[in-house]
């Protein structure tokens, strides 16, 4: 995107009606590709209008899938355009964090200075990745950091996506998918990934058991100690809210092909308005940065744990929405590292829940 030669995207009289009206947000993101980008596969007017009326975006899909000849959007090969996640994060992001999520960063004094790190954080709301997104806008407002969040594949090829919002949409933004030379080709860059370490089984908990930590998988330990890469954890509270009263059906989201598909009195709602998908509940969002933490320095681990290359190179593989680490000599001791750490976060989020519930 050549910013520059762009005239800046204009938060209109209409971009407002489309925040505070749920079935408008899918119109905002689309709206705001095309102003810097020519893209005659996308959503039209008419097609937006259809947004806006219950049942109308099936008419809407019917109406772009004949107009463009009976076939799906084109694909195209995407890279991460750091100009356009500044425009996205300032003129979209920005009035939505502000007004709608209301999201505030808690201990900041906790913030290194370094660019290069990893920041987990906990992972709930079974919805769009509104968690994820709020802080990556948070952290690179407060540090100016380039954010890329790690993310499923799934979440970058299912048809809805694809249908959803235009071709390449998450990688220009900075979505780097859970592969191994996709992470690679990221830490060589001086920038900040997002990465949950419960995985999909983190949204996919469901309402019951929103202040459980999941088990960390522990490749990202192996990984941020193969390139010492020091971890950022984050506590979040609030999203649980995004899509609250939610139940994950395990077996409908693997017919599907959805990493999880989650049920509630909302999904009623999401059937007259399928737009919707990219919207979340209206919540606060509270985010606790906790001291860094290095895998290789950690207490009681073995110092000389290191991730090897096996002869030939390794693949990073995705195995239900996680990054399956390269064979290591100790994956037992990052497994055990990964669930101190886990230890860790779920005691202090204890203790956070436990003041927001003493706080009159």
């Amino acid at each position: 995107m050549q910013q520059s030669s762009v005239r800046s995207y204009r938060f209109t009289g209409f971009d407002w009606f489309c925040l505070w009206y749920p079935p408008g947000w899918l119109i905002l993101f689309n709206r705001h590709w095309q102003h810097y980008h020519a893209d005659p596969d996308g959503w039209n007017g008419l097609e937006y209008a259809l947004f806006l009326i219950p049942g109308g975006f099936y008419l809407a899909l019917l109406l772009r899938w004949l107009r463009l000849g009976c076939r799906s959007p084109r694909s195209s090969v995407a890279e991460f355009d750091p100009n356009y996640q500044n425009a996205f994060r300032d003129e979209i992001v920005a009035p939505i964090v502000q007004y709608y999520f209301r999201a505030e960063l808690h201990q900041t004094e906790n913030l290194p200075e370094t660019e290069r790190l990893m920041v987990a954080m906990n992972h709930a709301g079974m919805c769009f990745p509104w968690d994820f997104i709020v802080l990556a806008y948070l952290l690179a407002d407060t540090r100016g950091w380039v954010v890329q969040p790690l993310a499923s594949v799934s979440l970058f090829d299912h048809p809805w996506v694809i249908w959803w919002l235009p071709p390449g949409w998450s990688q220009v933004l900075g979505g780097v998918r859970a592969e191994l030379n996709e992470f690679e080709a990221a830490v060589t860059h001086k920038t900040v990934l997002l990465y949950p370490p419960e995985g999909v089984h983190g949204p996919g908990k469901g309402w019951s058991k929103r202040y459980q930590l999941e088990t960390f998988h522990p490749s990202f330990i192996q990984l941020c100690d193969r390139y010492h890469l020091p971890v950022l954890p984050v506590l979040c509270l609030g999203s649980e809210s995004l899509h609250p009263w939610a139940l994950n059906v395990k077996k409908l989201a693997r017919r599907v092909s959805l990493p999880f598909l989650p049920i509630s009195p909302l999904m009623f709602v999401f059937l007259l308005f399928p737009s919707m998908g990219v919207w979340a509940m209206r919540t606060r969002l509270s985010y606790y940065i906790q001291p860094l933490y290095e895998s290789w320095t950690d207490e009681g681990s073995d110092q000389t744990v290191r991730t090897e290359t096996s002869e030939g190179g390794t693949a990073l593989k995705v195995h239900q929405g996680q990054m399956a680490a390269p064979p290591t000599i100790r994956r037992s001791q990052a497994y055990r590292n990964a669930q101190h750490l886990r230890e860790k976060l779920q005691n202090q989020l204890s203790r956070l829940l436990s003041q927001k519930s003493d706080t009159p």
